[in-house]
């Protein structure tokens, strides 16, 4: 393997449209450039090459024109030198980690760069080590990231973010494989990052223990973590039963965070003959991860599956750092880092923290910010399934060549890369495809129920975090033969259905991906059954639903179901509210500070479309009354039944008297602020670009909106500030009577964080405008591109 960093290559970049009549469909044309970057409407590239070190060459290049300060901020992040270039202070990267500041987060990655997990993993063939291929993408796109920053000077780059700043600096290939094991660890280590970094051993004798009495705190953090960790999406596949072509559709729509390194970047991918493949990619990694070739298209969801575990252990009477393993001694292991800390006055201090490790993992003294003491007699330790996989590289290039559902689902089983997310997928002949195949620790219900501490046993039912018994080594994670890797369910014993109908996810358990088959029974570490659906996930049934039989889906149809925006929280509760809000005596509202004349309220609420679309008049009142009520209790009058999980719970329990104040608090909130109540969605939910306020539709995933849009809500502006939500989204549609697949895309936030851009915010005034930028995937489309403008790459 070339270590680390392939030398600099000063690069001669040729623009030559006029020359153009085609795109590049053979070697040939490629002439004896090392990539050719073919730019087509919205500063899309195809990038094309006669390797995959060439094009990993030409993604490096055109990645860091467009986000150059987003990637440098990156390798910052994951070589562990945020503190001594920024100071100790500030958020951290939330892209790479949930560490709550810079000295957390250097802390962090120096303990997992100082162990040499990396290096060792580079150092295994595949599965478990990249196969040659990626090596060689991997190898050319550092280049290609070191040609681009080398040409302009890090004086002279446009965005002012980074211009100049002495942060930014060339990269290694080590560098990439650190950034994509933050990536896989994101949801493991790197959701606990300052637990982790915080934990000390006992200064005193203290022999307290968690009890089950904490299991409601940690499950609470849990899915509050989750959630402020901005990871969801909706996948739907349509078999050939349920579209018009006869062959299958995809909607890809993850819902990611607008701001940050966590984003995706469109590009295609060719080397003429044999590799072609388009898509989103995380950005830095040069292949995309929701995407499609010729034959088969897929995206991803975040899974329910809990990718890692606690254990407990007994400590030596005496000594906190020797625990005991089937009634014998072993001593922790003591990891002293140090990261460099730079000061206000600008000099630069060392900081040490010692990290403790057991057999299971590191010692962990909170989850969530719920102890899980290190006392005198017991500590806890986090074993992460993560941990050790650099296999997902090889797992999205074998999805980039597959031809049907049925490869999709062999190179997930082969590769066992998927870190924490569900696969969607559907193929020109007509298969639509659910797996649920990814790192998985291999705990079942009944390791669980016999291994599980007092507060595992509490936690596990509601959550499927395994808290085990450290003490005795046949409670650690089991194993099966087809398992990679040791500690981890195999393939076959994780969810995965394919049919001809549909399969959809958005991020609730694989139990309803087809509520025509139900997959049951799971593991309860993969996910409930039999439990009630997110309104998401009810609106994602519903809305399938109707498109078959609505005599089968097409791209259009499926692109306006999307940008439908309806509300399924909307569906069940607005004309209840209206009625609430027409029945209070004297039209008086009451609220926390006393009656609340309801004015035009009742009149909006009742006539308002149930939608979350620019012109929506009341969508923003009834989102701030049902954020309200989301954590009463008895909300519903019809309880959720397992018998209906897709038309209960229902019906709005408006005689509640929480309900009532909480409508009367909202009204409130809107007069004290003059925020109108019949107000346009466009006027008050915003993003900020460039100084322009752009108007967004859809609405928040909690309300039953596929189009998810999150927003931080400021009362005394009257307005929400989007900072998430609908991302890369992609609409691909087969015909057995076209080639070339049927794709629509929207890059929401648009392609480049940089402000001087023209591709700033470009798809973002589309988007707001309800359109979509046409796929071009064949040769011959990029050619017949408006926009078509070409870089030559020496």
């Amino acid at each position: 393997m070339r270590r680390f960093q392939r030398g600099l290559v000063l690069l001669t970049a040729a623009l030559a449209v006029s020359s153009v009549t085609t795109g590049v469909s053979s070697a040939d044309e490629l002439g004896r450039s090392r990539a050719v970057i073919r730019y087509t409407e919205y500063g899309i590239p195809h990038i094309a090459a006669k390797d995959f070190d060439g094009l990993g060459y030409g993604y490096g290049f055109a990645a860091a024109k467009d986000n150059i300060c987003e990637l440098a901020n990156t390798y910052l992040t994951v070589s562990a030198r945020r503190s001594a270039y920024l100071g100790a202070g500030g958020q951290g990267n939330p892209a790479m980690s949930e560490a709550e500041n810079n000295l957390d987060s250097d802390l962090h990655f120096q303990r997992i760069n100082d162990s040499g997990v990396v290096e060792r993993l580079l150092a295994r063939p595949a599965p478990h080590g990249p196969r040659t291929e990626v090596r060689e993408l991997a190898a050319g796109y550092v280049a290609g990231y070191n040609a681009y920053l080398k040409q302009t000077g890090v004086q002279r780059i446009t965005d002012p973010v980074c211009r100049g700043a002495d942060w930014v600096r060339p990269i290694t290939e080590l560098d990439f494989y650190r950034h994509f094991y933050a990536v896989t660890s994101v949801a493991g280590q790197g959701l606990l990052a300052s637990d982790l970094v915080r934990t000390q051993p006992p200064s005193t004798k203290d022999a307290s223990v968690a009890g089950p009495e904490s299991a409601p705190k940690i499950a609470d953090g849990l899915r509050r973590t989750m959630k402020t960790g901005e990871l969801g999406s909706n996948g739907i596949a349509v078999g050939g039963d349920g579209t018009k072509s006869g062959g299958g559709l995809l909607l890809g729509n993850p819902h990611y965070p607008w701001q940050g390194g966590r984003r995706f970047w469109q590009s295609q991918l060719t080397i003429p003959g044999r590799f072609d493949v388009a898509g989103g990619s995380l950005l830095g990694l040069p292949i995309p991860q929701i995407g499609h070739n010729a034959d088969v298209a897929w995206t991803h969801t975040v899974s329910t599956a809990i990718t890692f575990g606690l254990f407990e252990v007994p400590l030596s009477p005496g000594d906190p750092t020797t625990y005991l393993v089937d009634g014998k001694p072993e001593k922790m292991t003591a990891q002293e880092v140090k990261v460099e800390v730079r000061e206000p006055s600008g000099e630069r201090r060392q900081v040490a923290r010692t990290f403790y490790g057991t057999r299971y993992g590191q010692v962990l003294g909170s989850a969530f910010g719920v102890p899980t003491p290190w006392t005198a007699k017991s500590a806890h330790a986090l074993r992460d399934g993560n941990a050790g996989n650099l296999r997902g590289l090889n797992t999205w290039f074998e999805l980039a060549g597959a031809r049907g559902t049925t490869d999709v689902a062999n190179a997930l089983a082969r590769t066992q890369g998927v870190p924490w997310v569900n696969t969607i997928a559907t193929d020109r002949a007509g298969n639509a495809l659910y797996s649920d195949i990814q790192v998985v620790p291999h705990v079942t219900d009944e390791r669980a129920a016999d291994c599980g501490t007092a507060l595992g046993r509490a936690l596990f039912p509601g959550t499927g975090l395994s808290i085990l018994d450290g003490s005795k080594s046949s409670c650690d994670w089991g194993s099966d033969p087809g398992s990679l890797e040791p500690g981890l369910f195999a393939p076959s014993r994780l969810p995965l259905q394919q049919r001809r109908d549909y399969e959809l996810n958005a991020n609730d358990s694989a139990w309803l991906s087809n509520a025509r088959a139900p997959i049951a029974p799971l593991p309860r570490i993969v996910g409930s059954t039999g439990t009630q659906r997110s309104d998401r996930t009810r609106e994602a049934l519903i809305a399938t639903e109707e498109g078959l039989a609505g005599k089968g889906f097409t791209p259009s149809s499926m692109k306006d179901m999307l940008y439908r925006d309806r509300s399924r929280t909307a569906e069940l509760a607005s004309a209840d509210t209206a009625e609430m809000c027409a029945a209070f005596p004297g039209g008086q509202a009451p609220s926390s500070s006393g009656p609340v004349p309801v004015g035009n309220a009742c009149a909006t609420l009742a006539s308002w479309d149930r939608t979350f679309r620019l012109d929506s008049r009341g969508a923003l009142f009834f989102e701030r009354f049902v954020d309200r009520i989301g954590g009463l209790r008895g909300i519903w009058q019809v309880p959720f039944d397992p018998n209906r999980p897709v038309t209960t719970p229902n019906t709005l329990a408006t005689g509640n008297p929480d309900v009532q104040k909480a409508f009367g608090d909202t009204l409130a909130e809107f007069r004290a602020n003059g925020i109108p109540v019949d107000g346009r969605l466009g006027d008050h939910q915003t993003v900020t670009r460039a100084g322009q306020r752009i108007p967004i539709h859809g609405g928040p995933g909690d309300l039953g909106v596929l189009n998810v849009i999150t927003a931080q809500w400021d009362p005394a502006k009257g307005n929400h500030e989007v900072g998430h939500g609908s991302s890369y989204v992609q609409v691909v549609g087969f015909s057995g009577k076209a080639a070339c697949p049927d794709v629509s895309t929207i890059m929401t936030y648009s392609q480049s964080t940089d402000v001087t851009s023209p591709h700033f915010a470009d798809q973002t005034r589309l988007y707001s405008r309800g359109g979509w930028v046409r796929g071009r995937f064949c040769a011959a489309d990029i050619a017949r591109s408006p926009e078509l403008r070409v870089v030559r790459l020496r």
